[in-house]
């Protein structure tokens, strides 16, 4: 194997990683997000909170990539 080949695991599994906790940070968070969301025009394009199953759905593609890239990284 290669350096590159494993350079590209290791990002995957970073990459995986983050998604995976930068939307469970989001999801904690959408409750008291919404409590402090000031009244906002209706020409904002900004979220008051983050969809949920958005987030859900991002978590978990960011659990498999990092799953994927561990075990790649595991079973060479």
């Amino acid at each position: 194997m290669s350096f590159y080949d494993e350079v590209m695991r290791e990002l995957l599994l970073a990459l995986g990683g983050a998604l995976f906790l930068a939307n469970g940070l989001a999801l904690v968070r959408r409750r008291s997000d919404a409590s402090r969301a000031a009244p906002r025009g209706t020409d904002s394009t900004d979220l008051v909170q983050a969809p949920l199953a958005r987030t859900v759905t991002y978590m978990l593609i960011g659990l498999f990539v990092a799953a994927w890239a561990l075990a790649s990284i595991v079973t060479q």
